[in-house]
């Protein structure tokens, strides 16, 4: 018995830590790291900023800017962008590496992007008629999802 009540309180703290790791705050554009300041200058000047996020984790921490016609970009803490997600419209076809670019032209015409998301390993994207590309660092093709 007493094992099982051990267990519960193990169980019980590790999830009032775990709740208290997710620190989000609202903070201003200014506060954002130089770099993501300047991609928002450079690609979103016109847009009006509904709300930007703080995310703090144990290990990571990260920046979400909202726009008030839906699109959300996520910052690294370096302030380089990780996603972008323009639901009403599409990525700006400058953040758009030219060689992914090229083969979205090539393989679907009269396509938007209307996301993209970056990591250490791979591009994945998301066109306007659904599909799911991924590319790897090299900008070639590795998954194609319907």
């Amino acid at each position: 018995m007493k094992k099982i009540i051990v267990i519960a309180l193990a169980v019980f703290s590790l999830g009032i830590i775990t709740a208290n790791a997710d620190n989000d705050r609202l903070t201003v554009k200014e506060s954002l790291p130089k770099k993501a300041q300047q991609f928002i200058d450079t690609y979103f000047k016109s847009e009006k900023i509904t709300y930007v996020k703080d995310e703090r984790d144990y290990l990571e921490r990260s920046y979400e800017v909202l726009f008030a016609d839906g699109t959300k970009v996520e910052f690294n803490r370096n302030g380089e962008w990780k996603e972008i997600d323009c639901r009403s419209s599409s990525v700006p076809a400058a953040i758009v590496p030219a060689q992914i670019t090229k083969y979205v032209n090539e393989n679907y015409p009269n396509v938007k992007i209307l996301q993209i998301e970056r990591d250490r390993v791979e591009y994945e994207l998301l066109l306007s008629n659904r599909l799911e590309l991924a590319f790897n660092k090299k900008f070639k093709i590795v998954d194609i999802d319907n």
